[in-house]
């Protein structure tokens, strides 16, 4: 009987789908991506039409050792890694890898591709296999190399120019431009004054309210009474008008219908996560593959709760649709059945990815029958999934609403609206949520009212409002406009939002994200100086080029060269152009009232700080942090002379050391002759000296118990340390042994220990990795020790990302 050898990402899956297929067949996981880009530059050869060099990633050596042993034993290969590009080239990735280790001689090689880990699909998947899609592949392929491009272009010219750590990316850096230029519309704002008037009427015992829709003849607008004085006006002339009852002038009744809506995509499951269940992305993307690869659900069987959950598309598979209308006309009864189910269309361009809609493998599978068997998380969302799945095929919800006018003296009309839910449909299940909450005046309740008759005035009232700015981008509403700008795909939103706030670009503030001052340098020096890279419109078509890559319609390498030659030439431009100072975004503030010397705010390479004085006069400047909480934009004079006041004299130690506050590189902190001890809850510009010498001795304290044994004229201590007891001459660390007490150390014992011990290596210095095989990949040595970037002289180069 012949053998196969079946290749998945993830181990949980992998274990699922081996007791699906029985004998004959052997399951391994690749554990993700087997190799990548080398991480130095040449990794991408334009000058070679964009030749990439590969190495194996280092921790998966043993999970490919494992596969290429296993497959010596196999007639056949399939790669069944996830159905979308990443899938398919980490198939390709390991094939490629396989082939060049001589181990697929005469074996068989095909791409298995199922989007549901049940039983019925992993079968029919293995049951018509296909080949590696090159399309698919060069797509990926050309993805990769342009985020490597970019990357290690970009991002070293922003440690140039601004300071180490920072990256830039060719999906990233637009994402951090929406929400630069949204808190930017948010300061520009002004608010404009406006005033509402308002009737409380009363109908049988029953309360309403109405608003004005027409004054003297002229329908009110927003901004019909801009101040008070109006407004007042009006309210006196609709008082005499009244007479403390108004007629009913016109009913209009009709029916309203509210549709359901389409069943998750990627995009959309990340938005109503966000909404609904404060996840972030990433939490929702976790726990989504948690769902799909499955878990067991009292069955003594793993089963894999969703489909696959990368995707764009909105459309359900035929059995799915069967299966949940089933569901519906048991649980919620026939009449909230549609005659017929229903189908969507996905905005998306290109939605080949997927070709489900994220669903419920089963919507039998009733989320609180299963409740037990989920982590919190789980559940969460599983039940999310399952009610909007079940809601897209159900009937529309029907209102009755109901539109009033009713008058109040020739020419003024009050207006009012209300609806009332005659037949709830898909909201008995789910409703979608919204971003930005704006009441809805047709939701309330009117008593029943004819035309001509008479209602009670209560009361008239004159209220005042401001208008708003746009509010800032919350996880679900950066997402949308992503998706509607047709920035990034699905796999990439999480990636984009963590990486802004891991380089602390961006801050989540009350689930709203705030740029910070260092992210908003960034993005005004790329979209200043690569305004066509942070273009939302560029970036948008580019990733259509990539599905038409992945469509067989377009040659990747063209596309690279055409992208490629012109951001060469304009980062060797930049590169020479551009000044340090001309990026710090430094901001003058005025003369310091007492010392005379011009003050500014800048960026430095440890953050933003005001400098008092420059660079060219005698007297050097005088530097100073800004305080936590501060921004560069907000920073004015008498805020910059506040924080000059560091560092505080606070007096002296009973032992008659000088005592200090400032802030530091690493933070704030109390200074005591030429020790220092960190202050973490007290602020360095009211800190007292009496506090201050509780925090000199709790330190002295620490440092005390820090010592156990000093041998001075050998220069060799020994040390309580972070992670236990240890030796230490200033050069070398060496541990001491669990069984050997610190205190018994003898100078000789101590000097073994510390010959034995390792050299301490240099903070900061990368590690060098050890090759865990012969056959792996490497890159050529460097043969240059400077990085450069590329110019129209020299053979073209591409830096190093972070």
């Amino acid at each position: 009987m012949s053998k196969s050898l079946v290749i998945v990402e993830s181990p949980a899956k992998a274990k699922t789908i081996k007791k699906y297929l029985g004998k004959g067949y052997e399951v391994l996981a690749s554990y993700g991506h087997v190799r990548d880009l080398v991480p130095k530059e040449g990794a991408v050869d334009p000058d070679n039409n964009f030749a990439m060099k590969y190495q194996v990633i280092e921790k998966n050596e043993k999970h490919i050792q494992k596969i290429a042993n296993a497959l010596k034993n196999a007639d056949r290969l399939l790669l069944a890694t996830d159905p979308d590009r990443e899938g398919e080239a980490i198939s390709w990735h390991l094939r490629e890898l396989l082939n060049e280790r001589g181990i697929l001689d005469g074996k068989e090689v095909q791409r298995v591709v199922f989007y549901e880990i049940t039983k019925r699909a992993i079968k029919e998947a293995v049951d018509h296999p296909r080949s590696l899609s090159d399309d698919l592949i060069s797509a990926q392929q050309a993805r990769r190399a342009l985020d490597y491009l970019v990357g290690f272009n970009l991002s070293p010219l922003l440690w140039k120019k601004i300071r180490r750590g920072l990256s830039a990316g060719r999906v990233q850096s637009p994402a951090l431009r929406m929400i630069v230029e949204r808190e930017e519309e948010i300061e520009r704002f002004i608010p404009r004054e406006y005033w509402t008037i308002e009737a409380n009427l009363e109908k049988d015992s029953q309360a309403f309210s109405s608003r004005l829709f027409l004054f003297a003849g002229k329908k009110v607008e927003q901004f019909s009474f801009e101040h008070e004085e109006s407004a007042t006006q009006v309210e006196t002339t609709l008082h005499a008008a009244a007479k403390d009852e108004l007629t009913v002038t016109k009913v209009d009744k009709k029916q309203r219908r509210r549709n359901p809506t389409a069943p998750f995509t990627t995009s959309t499951l990340q938005q109503e996560a966000s909404r609904k269940l404060g996840f972030g992305a990433q939490r929702t993307m976790r726990t989504a593959q948690q769902l799909y690869e499955g878990m067991d659900i009292g069955h003594g069987t793993v089963v894999g709760l969703i489909t696959y959950m990368r995707t764009d598309s909105v459309t359900l598979a035929n059995e799915a649709l069967q299966e949940i209308r089933d569901v519906i006309e048991n649980r919620y009864g026939k009449e909230n059945l549609p005659e017929h189910p229903l189908t969507y269309k996905t905005k998306a361009k290109n939605a080949q990815e997927a070709h489900e809609a994220i669903r419920p493998t089963s919507a039998a599978i009733i989320p609180e029958e299963i409740k037990d068997h989920l982590t919190p998380d789980q559940w969460k969302l599983y039940d999310l999934i399952w009610k909007r799945t079940v809601a897209c095929q159900m009937t529309s919800a029907i209102y009755d609403t109901v539109a009033l006018d009713i008058q109040c003296g020739e020419g003024n009309v009050f207006r009012a609206n209300g609806s009332v839910m005659v037949k709830p449909g898909f909201i008995a299940v789910y409703q979608e949520g919204v971003d930005d909450q704006v009441e809805d005046e047709n939701d309330k309740r009117l008593p029943p009212i004819e035309k001509g008759d008479q209602i009670k005035l209560l009361k008239l009232h004159k209220d005042q409002h401001f208008t708003e700015p746009p509010p800032r981008f919350s996880e679900a509403s950066l997402v949308k406009t992503l998706e509607d700008y047709g920035i990034g795909r699905p796999s990439t939103y999480a990636s984009i939002i963590y990486t802004l706030q891991n380089r602390e670009y961006v801050e989540l503030e009350n689930r709203r994200f705030t740029p910070t001052d260092i992210g908003k340098i960034v993005n005004r020096f790329l979209t200043e100086h690569f305004t066509q890279y942070v273009d939302y419109d560029f970036t948008a078509k580019l990733e259509d080029e990539l599905d038409a890559i992945s469509r067989g319609e377009k040659n990747w390498v063209p596309l690279m060269r055409d992208f490629w030659e012109p951001f060469n030439q304009l980062v060797v431009h930049k590169e020479e152009s551009v000044t340090r100072e001309q990026v710090a975004q430094s901001r003058d503030l005025g003369m310091h009232p007492k010392m005379g010397r011009p003050v500014s705010v800048r960026m430095g390479r440890y953050g933003p700080f005001v400098q008092m004085g420059t660079k060219d006069d005698e007297e050097k400047p005088k530097f100073a942090g800004l305080r936590p909480g501060q921004k560069m934009d907000s920073v004015t004079l008498e805020d910059a002379i506040e924080l000059f006041k560091l560092p505080r004299k606070l007096g002296q130690t009973s032992e008659g050391e000088e005592v200090s506050a400032s802030v530091g590189r690493f933070g704030p902190y109390v200074k005591y002759d030429s020790k220092y001890a960190s202050i973490k809850d007290d602020d360095p510009y009211t800190i007292t000296l009496e506090r201050a010498l509780e925090v000199i001795a709790e330190k002295k304290e620490a440092d005390r118990n820090r010592i156990i044994n000093v041998f001075e004229d050998a220069g060799i201590q020994v040390l309580n340390g972070r992670y236990g007891p240890y030796v230490t001459d200033g050069t070398k660390n060496a541990r001491i042994p669990k069984d050997v007490e610190p205190k018994s150390l003898k100078l000789e014992d101590c000097k073994v220990l510390l010959a034995n011990a390792p050299a301490r290596g240099r903070r900061g210095a990368k590690k060098k990795k050890a090759s865990t095989s012969k056959k792996k990949i490497t890159a050529k040595k460097k043969t240059k020790t400077k990085k450069k970037i590329a110019t129209k002289k020299k053979k073209t180069t591409v830096k190093k990302k972070i």
